[in-house]
């Protein structure tokens, strides 16, 4: 099934002409919220900067705040050999969280950090363009949907949004502690 979206308005995605790299070198040395106080780096996000497929997770967990790329833990171990097995490379793809700063202790998002990281990935959705985002996991999926669902009820469908196809899945993570999904 395919669901319209056309609440979000398109202003949502109105930037100033940057580029990835411009965005992410201003996002370096980011204060807008307290994360920063305990990040190492901002985690941008990493891949093809023209990729028509974007996955969005939630926020840098410790491996991704130590190395600065997102998913490189074991959630994106398993994200790899998963994408792998579909025929898709990590170099073909572009992955960003929603949270570019890890939270502390790996603690969810608070809602004032989602708001506050939500137009930088936003920005970076305008900029590369993809004609998909697999948002993964809760939080990002209700980021872009600007609706609080939960992904068990969502997953797995399709939804039109103004600038591209949203489809909600699991987070891989969700995968390695419940091997049923």
């Amino acid at each position: 099934d395919l669901y319209h979206i056309d609440n979000i308005g398109s202003s949502q995605y109105d930037s100033e002409s940057m580029t990835l790299s411009e965005l992410a070198d201003s996002l370096r040395n980011c204060t807008k919220c307290c994360l920063s106080e305990g990040r190492t780096q901002v985690v941008f996000g990493s891949g093809n900067q023209h990729a028509s497929v974007m996955f969005v997770g939630e926020a840098p967990g410790f491996h991704e705040d130590k190395q600065g790329i997102p998913f490189v833990g074991a959630a994106g171990k398993l994200l790899t050999d998963l994408l792998e097995a579909v025929g898709l490379s990590r170099s073909e793809i572009y992955i960003a969280n929603i949270i570019k700063c890890r939270p502390p202790n790996n603690r969810n998002p608070q809602p004032n950090e989602v708001d506050t990281c939500k137009p930088f990935l936003l920005q970076q959705i305008q900029i590369i363009q993809p004609s998909l985002v697999c948002s993964l996991g809760n939080f990002s999926t209700q980021a872009l949907l600007d609706k609080k669902i939960g992904i068990t009820k969502i997953h797995g469908q399709v939804f039109q949004l103004p600038q591209f196809l949203l489809f909600p899945l699991y987070h891989p993570a969700a995968a390695l502690h419940q091997a049923n999904l």
